[in-house]
């Protein structure tokens, strides 16, 4: 890319103004969901109990971002609109920042590149207004109003055109800015949300503000937005860890995603995409999730400022913490807890699905019959003689259902009474107000996964000694980080020690892992390690090992179980924790309510 003559020496100017400002707009405004983050949360700043955004074509054509906050007056306008100038923080200290905003770069940037007008009106103060051009500023002139800022922002990028060819259609700029409203919304239950798409007429989003104290707000909140599905199927999160706190709603694992669509994580309020924090939740869920699935989560992690960085992002995206092992150890342990604590849950959305499958499909009109009628219609005689058969006990194939005798379980307990089993695979146990289907290898294959766990965890993982040490070449700065973690890899089995300059001899490997290939172990180490700051490949490895030893140890498919049997496997399901799903994830049991299978019947 440096074409430049070696002979000619390059001069170093000054930009002007404006061309500053277009670049500061290419670091903090993408896209017009970008614009109305940035607003957005001016206006969360100013202290509104109301934000209204409306938009038009995508936000290409209009944004307006109204609210109800503190205002400014007509000599805070111009200084709104200079570089480096706000209100949120007074320079003395970085790291204390409480506020969503702090550099005072996003309102001079949108001028720069559109047409930006301004309209406030402080309690106490007259309205005013000003107005910015691609970087020209007009005037403070007077204006009505009511206490609180109106914001409006039309012909994004008209000033760099350039811009425009990189953005998507109408509709998936809409979804965008719609999904950074939610995300914004999520994090403050008290304020009331609404974004208008002009072009349409129509209500895009709409969350009135919460009552009541914060974690029933919350509640609240998410069900509104994340709907109440999610709600009913995820587990409330409240831990502390050396001054970190974790708050928040995690999915059951029978409740996943086919993408990581639904995991939204906050630290103090502000909404984070955060490499480390994502790792964390991908490690809460680690034996628990099927392959491809991904946990729906809102979390919420709230800590003194000075022991995080949120300056390390031109879009205050990402964080940095002081201590990051602690925020992640936090994550992992907060939510193995819970999901240790939902016993046997499953998720609600598997019985309605089983209900949807099952549900008869409405008839319109009558069947049409093409046969002729020339007189009454007869079945075959095939269909007469396996009807008979069918009938005749002792000369047709039995169905592969036993009834078993009553047995003395209640209907009362959790999973109810076994009351039969279907091809010999499925137990049918009877609730106080239903019934309940268990898969009953799955089930006995995670109960018995997580006894082997149990032993492994009271005994410790044995290693085995290799003949022959293996020696991994790396890097000097690879030695020292793999070196740095090695007590936590001998407790998983995997010994190793330095052998000089950069390389590693990798003395003992876990004795239950067979043909373990260690140096691409150590290599998938360290990649994880740089982007996640932790790594739990090897425990990964060591529990795919019980897994399979589970599998093969477990109840199979096809075997005929007694009553007795089958109760006490609905028991040890309601003790073990995580019973709800198997190994792989899926689903143990589904539970169907005598309401639903009457509406099956239209009763």
């Amino acid at each position: 890319m440096n074409n430049h003559d070696p002979q000619m020496r390059p001069v170093i100017r000054q930009l002007d103004e404006a061309a500053a400002n277009r670049i500061a707009a290419g670091e903090v405004v993408e896209r017009p969901a970008s614009a109305v983050k940035e607003l957005v949360e001016n206006a969360l700043d100013a202290g509104a109990a109301r934000v209204d955004i409306a938009i038009a074509k995508g936000g290409k054509a209009l944004i307006r971002v109204s609210d109800d906050g503190c205002g400014m007056t007509a000599e805070d306008l111009p200084l709104a609109l200079a570089r480096h100038a706000t209100s949120k923080i007074d320079g003395s200290d970085l790291l204390d920042i409480r506020s969503f905003g702090f550099r005072g770069e996003a309102l001079p940037s949108l001028g720069a590149v559109g047409r930006l007008s301004i309209t406030s009106r402080a309690a106490g103060h007259d309205g005013a207004q000003i107005a910015v051009t691609g970087g020209r500023i007009g005037p403070v002139k007077p204006a009505a109003g009511n206490r609180g800022t109106v914001v409006e922002l039309r012909d994004l990028f008209f000033a760099t055109p350039a811009r425009l060819k990189f953005l998507r259609s109408d509709r998936a700029e809409t979804q965008a800015v719609a999904e950074v409203v939610r995300r914004l919304a999520m994090a403050e239950p008290y304020v009331g949300f609404t974004l208008t798409d002009e072009d349409e007429g129509r209500v895009l989003f709409r969350a009135d503000a919460e009552q009541g104290e914060l974690f029933g707000a919350l509640q609240t909140r998410l069900a509104r937005v994340m709907g109440r599905e999610f709600i009913d199927n995820a587990l409330p999160i409240d831990a502390t860890r050396d001054g970190i706190t974790l708050t928040g709603f995690a999915a059951l694992p029978t409740y996943s995603r086919g993408a990581a669509v639904a995991q939204h994580l906050y630290v103090n309020g502000r909404p984070v995409r955060d490499k480390l924090l994502t790792g964390a939740l991908r490690a809460g869920y680690m034996d628990v999730l099927a392959s491809g699935r991904h946990p729906a989560a809102v979390l919420f992690l709230a800590c003194d400022p000075h022991q995080v960085d949120v300056n390390v992002h031109p879009a205050k995206a990402e964080v940095r913490f002081r201590e990051p092992g602690i925020a992640r150890g936090l994550v992992v342990s907060a939510l193995r807890h819970a999901l240790a604590g939902a016993g046997h849950r499953s998720s609600s959305t598997v019985a309605a699905a089983a209900l949807g499958v099952a549900r008869a499909e409405p008839v319109s009109e009558p069947p049409r019959r093409y046969q002729a009628h020339y007189g009454p219609a007869r079945p075959s005689a095939p269909a007469i003689a396996a009807s008979l058969a069918f009938q005749a006990p002792g000369f047709a194939e039995a169905p592969t259902a036993r009834v078993e005798p009553e047995p003395e379980a209640s209907v009362e307990a959790p999973l109810g009474a076994a009351r039969a089993q279907l091809h010999e695979n499925w137990i049918i146990a009877q609730t106080a107000d239903g019934i309940v289907i268990v898969d009953q290898h799955a089930a006995h294959e995670r109960l018995v996964y997580e006894r082997l766990k149990a032993q492994l965890d009271a005994s410790g993982i044995a290693s085995q000694a290799l003949l022959i040490p293996e020696i991994v070449e790396l890097s000097e700065s690879e030695a020292q980080s793999i070196l740095a973690i090695a007590e936590d890899l001998a407790a998983l089995g995997l010994v190793i020690e330095p052998f000089g300059g950069g390389a590693v001899a990798v003395r003992e490997v876990p004795a239950l892992v067979q043909r373990l290939d260690a140096r691409r172990l150590i290599r998938d180490i360290l990649d994880d390690l740089a982007d996640q700051g932790a790594s739990d490949r090897l425990r990964a490895r060591v529990d795919a090992v019980l897994s399979s030893m589970a599998c093969h140890g477990s109840v199979r498919s096809g075997r005929r179980m007694s009553a007795e049997e089958m109760n006490a496997l609905l028991r040890e399901m309601e003790r073990v924790p995580k019973s709800g799903q198997c190994n792989h994830g899926r689903p143990t049991w589904i539970e169907l309510k005598l309401a639903d299978i009457e509406r099956l019947f239209g009763r």
